[in-house]
């Protein structure tokens, strides 16, 4: 017997066949229905070109002092505070101010709607594990599948612009909210739960009073997570018309400008540490709040 050195694969007039039937059921799908999902996200648009305007209309130093405003309230730190209005500073200095409000509008929207999708998710997979089994898997799909992979579904059906873009940002970054939402709740001490039921809690009450509040550490942790991935995502999604930081990155890659990408790339780091250090300041205190109930009761 003669052994073959290549796999056996199917055969390439099959294999032809097989992907033009795909193509074609997608695109029959796409022609179908892409004008009614389109449609569906139109609101999510509307709000998102509103708040790209309110930060881009406002005055600078209005919007550096309510970013001030909400990093002390969060962490409570003048040196965090100062740090956030002087990285600001920076970035209009060098003249990415623009750019910058786009990209954190794209990023403050993603981000509440990966909170509003992703924590009753999350609920859900803590209260049943026949709904954390089946979504698991899915979890770990959008996590491992490269981020090239999604634009390519999301273009076809709803072609390019700023819904396809934020459509393939929260899909990349929901993970973490959920899977950290999940475990937060499960992380509940069975006793606090056993005195909630003493006390004749309903599910609902328990959920909203005691499961939540515990739990709301790890949540900002899977909201800080969340939002550093879709700022990683903010140059792929680039590609296909998102306004922001991101186009110039792709056209510094594309045309070889060493100093344009470093400095937009510098702003997208900036912009990541803003955002990581309110979310895990702000993290860090419901944390020591808890602590210091606990000790108190």
């Amino acid at each position: 017997m003669i052994w073959s050195n290549k796999f056996p694969q199917i055969n390439s007039q099959t294999l032809r066949e097989l992907s033009r039937s795909i193509d074609q059921s997608y695109l029959q799908f796409s022609r179908e229905y892409g004008d009614f999902i389109e449609s569906l996200f139109n609101p999510l648009l509307h709000f998102l070109v509103w708040f790209e305007k309110l930060l881009l209309t406002n005055p600078w130093w209005v919007v550096i002092v309510a970013v001030a405003a909400i990093s002390y309230l969060a962490a409570r730190s003048w040196k965090l505070t100062t740090g956030v209005v002087i990285a600001l500073g920076v970035i209009g200095l060098f003249g990415m101010w623009d750019n910058t409000m786009r990209t954190m509008a794209m990023i403050i929207v993603c981000a509440l709607l990966s909170i509003i999708v992703g924590i009753p998710i999350g609920i859900v997979m803590a209260r049943s594990e026949r709904a954390k089994n089946a979504i698991l898997p899915v979890l770990d799909v959008m996590q491992t599948m490269p981020s090239f992979v999604y634009l390519i579904p999301v273009v076809m059906l709803l072609g390019i612009g700023r819904i396809p873009g934020l459509i393939a940002v929260v899909i990349y970054a929901i993970s973490p909210v959920i899977r950290l939402t999940n475990l937060g709740i499960r992380l509940v001490d069975k006793e606090v739960l056993e005195a909630a039921d003493a006390f004749g809690a309903s599910r609902l009450q328990k959920l909203l009073r005691v499961q939540l509040p515990l739990a709301l550490p790890n949540i900002m942790a899977g909201i800080n997570q969340t939002i550093m991935m879709a700022l990683a995502m903010v140059v792929i999604a680039s590609m296909i018309g998102v306004r922001g930081l991101g186009q110039p990155v792709l056209q510094a890659v594309t045309n070889q400008y060493f100093a344009l990408g470093l400095f937009n790339g510098a702003a997208v780091v900036i912009l990541a540490i803003i955002f990581d250090r309110i979310t895990q300041s702000f993290g860090r205190r419901l944390q020591r709040h808890q602590q210091g109930g606990e000790h108190v009761s």
